[in-house]
């Protein structure tokens, strides 16, 4: 392999990469870092407004934006969504629900909501990546997991739980029956990051004062390593690194961003 310089194999100019869940917290961290990376975007997310307010504010990077409202529940629309968009390079599954309910108390309806939108739409994004760069040399997928997958720590996040873990076998699983056709599939395993749901989450703990919540909290950040929750963006320069060239020999990996959590 030739010797390429940094700047080369950081670069994203000429490659479109869709990014779901990317109106807010990690998602919009990464589609940030690919446009400084010099990609074209194809952001998807259900919540229209924040995904205008996104587009406005990557627009400093004189990259091609599209924005694309989509529900990830409904297998429709996200079949609907590959004929809109054009050639794909990178895909990014991050979307993904984290709501919290007693596991005696979870109904099918439930379980079934999370697994489409944690996991089921996953399989679908990555069937229609696959189809279309089967031919043409293969991609960049990254599925985003947790450490919730791994590790369970906090209550009432069963269902979550197993949707993850879906994701990470999901993730290697093809990593394994695809990567000798060009495609480089990884798995990023966030945890302890701050995102507007966590600040949000914290809030309705305070204000409701959920002990419990409340020392969850506590108990999970006084077990991080390095003492800090984590910034989306920590988590997206690690997603740039995967989508680059600086990756080109990692393939069905799972990498951690969490503060050391899951080794402590």
């Amino acid at each position: 392999m030739s010797y390429k310089p940094l700047i080369e194999l950081i670069s994203l100019r000429g490659r479109r990469a869709l990014i779901t869940g990317a109106a807010m917290g990690i998602g919009k961290a990464i589609a940030r870092r690919f446009a400084e990376a010099g990609a074209d975007l194809e952001l998807v997310d259900i919540n229209h407004e924040k995904l205008l307010e996104a587009e406005k504010e990557l627009s400093e990077y004189n990259v091609e934006i599209n924005i694309h409202k989509v529900n990830l529940e409904n297998k429709a629309e996200v079949d609907a969504l590959w004929d809109k968009v054009g050639e794909i390079d990178i895909l990014v599954n991050n979307a993904g629900i984290y709501v919290f309910r007693d596991t005696l108390e979870i109904d099918e309806e439930f379980l079934e909501k999370i697994m489409k939108i944690n996991l089921y739409s996953v399989l679908w994004m990555c069937q229609h990546m696959i189809r279309r760069r089967l031919e043409k040399g293969g991609g960049v997928i990254i599925n985003v997991a947790s450490i919730e997958a791994i590790m369970p720590f906090a209550r009432n996040l069963v269902h979550y739980d197993i949707s993850k873990i879906g994701v990470i076998g999901l993730t290697r699983a093809l990593a394994r029956e695809y990567s000798g056709k060009g495609f480089r599939i990884n798995a990023l395993v966030p945890g302890g990051i701050e995102t507007e749901g966590v600040k949000k989450l914290r809030r309705k703990a305070i204000m409701g004062l959920r002990i419990d919540m409340i020392k969850t909290a506590y108990d999970f950040k006084a077990r991080l390593p390095l003492g800090r929750f984590g910034d989306p963006d920590e988590v997206a320069r690690v997603a740039l690194f995967l989508a680059s060239d600086l990756s080109t020999y990692i393939t069905g990996a799972l990498i951690p961003v969490d503060g050391g959590f899951l080794s402590s």
